[in-house]
């Protein structure tokens, strides 16, 4: 069966983010106020074979520690595998 597996890149709260502070700089320069942070990242969408839901996931975390996800600058977080067809996502 076919699963939609998003995981979501982000990089650690610790380090500096640089392309967020350039964003950040660019909306208070459009004269937007009360955004108080802008962290960029990356989503990502696999389309995984799998006997089940729980596979799709462990297929999915196992491509981001090894691939997908620097463990050193990032995190990342996998949303609940969604059969093919049903995910509505952006």
């Amino acid at each position: 069966m076919m699963f939609t597996v998003q995981i979501k890149v982000m990089p650690l709260k610790e380090l500096l983010d640089p392309q967020g502070k350039a964003v950040m700089g660019g909306l208070k320069n459009l004269g937007l106020s009360g955004i108080e942070d802008v962290r960029i990242g990356k989503n990502v969408t696999l389309q995984v074979d799998a006997d089940s839901s729980e596979h799709a996931k462990k297929i999915a975390e196992e491509a981001s520690k090894k691939l997908l996800a620097n463990p050193v600058m990032e995190y990342f977080e996998i949303e609940p595998p969604t059969p093919k067809g049903e995910y509505k996502g952006v």
